[in-house]
Formats: C-alpha cells, structure tokens, sequence
C-alpha cells in the first residue's frame, strides 16, 4: 500500500474534486495509475477526463473517470471509506458530463459495489458472477427494448460494428436471412470507430435493403458489443475478456433475445483473433440453455474490415472495391474526399 494510502491519525474534511483533461501531465499520471493499482484496479486508457480527490498534500485519496458515456475507474482510499468520498467523485463527474453533452451514463463494476451506486441513483441492467452493468435511466433498457419492432416466425440476430461495412459482412447476414423470417442486424451505436454510429448503420442499412426480412436496428449506445465493456475492476487482462463476454452474453440471452423472440445468433468464423475466437464459443456453451442456437458460418477468404481500414489509411481506397458492397465503396470515397 502506498503512502498517501496510509491511516491518518485524525479525520480531516472530504476536499474538493479536480477534474482533469486526457492524457493527464505524466508525473500526476503515474501518480493516478499508481493509486489505482494500490486499489487492485488498472487504467484502461481511454479516458476522457480524469477527477481527483487529494488531501492537503495532493496525494490522491478518491478518483473517478469517465470515458465517453462510460463512467469507470472509482477507488477511494481506504482511510476515506465511509466519508462520502465515492459520491463526491461521483457527483463532479455527472456535472462535468452535462456540461461535456452526454444524456446517458453507465458504471461497469464489480457486484458487490452494485447496492452503493443504487443508491446514488443508478439501475441495473444485466449482472454476472463477476460484474454488474448498471445506468442512470430507471426504464431506460426496458425502454429501449420496447421501441424495437416484433416479427413473426423464427426470429434471429447478428451484431456488427461494420467500420466499414464489407462483403464478409453481408455474406453473413445473407446467410442468416436464408435461414430464418425474420433477422435483426444490431449495428453498434458506440463512437470510437473510423466511421461514425449513424455512417456504419447507413452503411449496414443500404447495403441489406435487398433483404426484406432485414431489419437493421441501432444499440443506441447500449453495450451490445463485448468491446464497449470496461473491465478496468479486472486485474487480469486475459480474465477481463473473459468478464466482458460473459456479460454481453447474459445481456444478450435474458434482456434481448426473450423479448424479441430471437432463437438463433448467427457469427462468423475468426481465425485470427484468440478473444473473439473464445466469445463464439462462450456463446456455444451459454445460449443453447436459453434455447438460442448459436450458427456459425466460415468467413469469406481475404475480406475483413481491418484490411478495407489499412487501405483506407494507406490512401488507397480503389482498392477496397472489390471487399466491399457498391453502397460502402460510396461511403469509402466520401471519407477519402474528406480526409484528403
């Protein structure tokens, strides 16, 4: 433990919260990464803006992060449990969050931490063995799920990032469609990605408008990707994965799929990436005991999003015609026209 984490002899007032911009002046970096460490947490590294409770030696006794609309990152010491430290961080963050335009916000964080965050006016929206996800909308999940259209007949799902969207892509879901009535292709709304939410979702959309029982619908920012989930209470980077699949499954297999009658998860083969290699066949062993078939299908040879994205960089976009949809290359030009 470190020193700033030491006992004190006496009870001094909580201080005030500093907020600081991403990234952080690197010796108060270290310093921020090092008291999280003492907390048995790590820096995930896409934080946004960082605050800080210290003492009257600046030595940090509470922080708080947030990362888009992620909130993440909490420890207090321990000589300041009990003293309103957590909700002090808490509540700089939710201003700073206003200000910076944000309209929803999500903690990810271990369960046993759940009932403190409830009471400082968060619900829960799907929880594991090993982390709770968690917002600041009492319906709003629920909300969200309702606003989603109903089908008849055998229904099933795909989630894509689409960034962009590519012929691999749409073998898929032509795929998926040929084998049921009705399909929702869930286009993620998390920002991050070369192109934006509502450019992927274009994307998706123009590009399976030949599919009549295609129904292309957004997350709207609801972590239905395993990547959007912060794992920064996991020491463990390998466990984190692990963490993160197990929740979007659960989120999935009893918030989802119940409620829109869905019974077949269709992927695609990964023959490069170990992680998602692992998600599909977590997927395997969880969903089938929710009555979901999981449906995986090989990938096209030499297509993938990361290649279109490096020739995209590497100012060659004509080249991606051919790994795309004609609807994507459009979009593909325009961002080159852009970036030019």
């Amino acid at each position: 433990m470190s020193g700033y984490a030491a006992k004190r002899r006496r009870k001094e007032p909580i201080l005030d919260v500093s907020l600081y911009p991403v990234p952080l002046p690197k010796r108060l970096a270290a310093r921020y990464k090092e008291f999280l460490s003492s907390a048995d947490l790590r820096d995930e590294g896409d934080a946004d803006v960082v605050a800080l409770m210290t003492d009257d030696d600046f030595n940090i006794v509470a922080c708080g992060a947030r990362a888009g609309h992620t909130l993440k990152q909490f420890a207090v010491s321990p000589d300041y449990e009990g003293e309103g430290a957590c909700a002090t961080v808490l509540s700089a963050l939710l201003s700073e969050a206003v200000r910076a335009g944000q309209k929803r916000l999500f903690i990810c964080t271990k369960p046993k931490n759940g009932p403190m965050f409830a009471s400082m006016g968060f619900f829960p929206i799907v929880a594991t063995k090993d982390a709770v996800l968690m917002e600041d909308r009492k319906n709003g999940f629920s909300d969200y799920l309702s606003s989603l259209p109903r089908y008849e007949g055998v229904c099933g799902a795909i989630v894509v990032n689409g960034d962009p969207f590519t012929r691999g892509h749409l073998h898929l879901i032509e795929y998926a469609a040929a084998h049921c009535d009705a399909l929702y292709v869930f286009s993620v709304s998390e920002p991050g990605s070369m192109f934006s939410p509502d450019e992927r979702y274009d994307m998706v959309k123009r590009g399976t408008a030949h599919l009549s029982n295609c129904h292309v619908e957004h997350t709207d920012e609801y972590l239905v990707s395993r990547e959007t989930f912060p794992a920064y209470f996991i020491r463990d980077e390998q466990h984190a994965d692990a963490v993160k699949a197990d929740l979007d499954i659960e989120l999935f297999r009893t918030r989802i799929a119940p409620a829109l009658h869905i019974t077949k998860r269709f992927v695609g083969e990964e023959p490069f990436s170990p992680t998602t290699r692992a998600y599909n066949e977590r997927m395997k062993q969880l969903l089938p005991a929710c009555g979901i078939e999981l449906i995986e299908i090989p990938r096209l040879l030499g297509i993938s999003a990361s290649r279109v994205r490096a020739l995209i960089l590497d100012e060659r976009p004509e080249e991606t015609k051919d790994l795309v949809p004609e609807t994507t290359y459009e979009a593909i030009l325009r961002y080159a026209h852009r970036h030019a």
